[in-house]
């Protein structure tokens, strides 16, 4: 039990990251408005939150007491931190969550927070090798997932999935071109939100999508520029083999041939899903080496130490 919990005010940015950061055994005070508006959905939906998230309106921000900021967007911390909290609570021990790489410019884009006072977290390696930090000290917690009890893979299914949100208006940055086109070569399904629009089933919630994943023989992640999507190490857990490009940190990821397949030409990887369409075993046999090692780098406990460390560090 720690004995110092802490009152760690952030935002809903990512519901499935704010869950799995839930994990660690602080309080988190999550900043909410009426319309429960991105960014600001405070428990909403269907995550099993527990007790130590606890809502906090946009009025009461500057009279409650909190130990730690959290901030996870350019939203929060050049509008929010200036309009909604005191002098007093903009000097706490303060932490800038990226979730992305730079957009604008892959090498040279100046990271928006230039603070030597404030910890930059990146959650991949590479997000923190592209982003030009300045003088805020940086460092990487890589991501950690928890599924639902007794969810496996089974691959019933000689289909392959893709999880994303919104494919279609993203566009290019998340792979729209490369799906659709890999779809008219191999029997792929999409999720996520809005994807009916782009010819999808639809959203999963949250609690569902790994056991609906469960059922497919791999998944697909067509994403050109993006973080290490949590789907993707989602469905590494539950045991399905992941086929991708061969960017950002998928490459440090999956084992080509042992745990999927990744490459730079999409069209090199249509004949790889049709194999594990076609072959069930191997594709399983790759599932589980997909496994192992979302076990060993994506698990639970190595993310909430992580975290641990980083508030002990910026709290002293």
């Amino acid at each position: 039990m720690l004995r110092n919990k802490l009152r760690i005010l952030t935002w809903h940015v990512h519901g499935n990251y704010l869950y799995y950061l839930s994990h660690v055994p602080h309080t988190f005070y999550v900043l909410t408005d009426a319309a429960r508006s991105p960014g600001y959905a405070g428990r909403a939906g269907v995550l099993p939150w527990g007790d130590n998230v606890v809502e906090v309106s946009l009025a009461e921000a500057r009279s409650t007491a909190f130990d730690c900021v959290l901030y996870q967007s350019r939203r929060g911390y050049e509008q929010d931190r200036l309009q909604l909290l005191s002098e007093a609570q903009r000097s706490l021990p303060r932490i800038y969550l990226e979730h992305d790489p730079p957009r604008d410019n892959p090498t040279d884009t100046r990271h928006p927070v230039n603070d030597p006072n404030t910890l930059l977290v990146h959650v991949t390696h590479f997000n923190q090798l592209m982003w030009d930090s300045g003088q805020t000290p940086a460092r990487v917690v890589e991501h950690g997932v928890v599924l639902p009890d007794g969810v496996r893979y089974n691959g019933r299914l000689a289909r392959g999935i893709a999880v994303v949100n919104h494919l279609g208006p993203r566009g290019r940055r998340v792979g729209a071109d490369i799906f659709a086109a890999a779809r008219d070569q191999v029997r792929l399904d999409l999720v996520g939100m809005e994807s009916e629009r782009s010819g999808g089933l639809g959203e999963v919630p949250n609690d569902e999508l790994p056991a609906f994943m469960a059922h497919y023989r791999f998944y697909f992640h067509p994403t050109r520029w993006t973080s290490l999507g949590l789907a993707a190490i989602e469905a590494m857990m539950i045991g399905l083999p992941v086929v991708g490009l061969a960017t950002t940190e998928l490459v440090t990821v999956i084992k080509n041939g042992q745990s999927g397949f990744v490459d730079t030409d999409p069209q090199r990887l249509i004949e790889p899903m049709r194999h594990l369409l076609e072959h069930p075993e191997e594709a399983a046999a790759m599932g589980r080496e997909a496994r192992k090692e979302a076990l060993h780098r994506f698990n639970i406990d190595r993310f909430v130490a992580d975290w641990l460390s980083v508030f002990r560090d910026v709290t002293g």
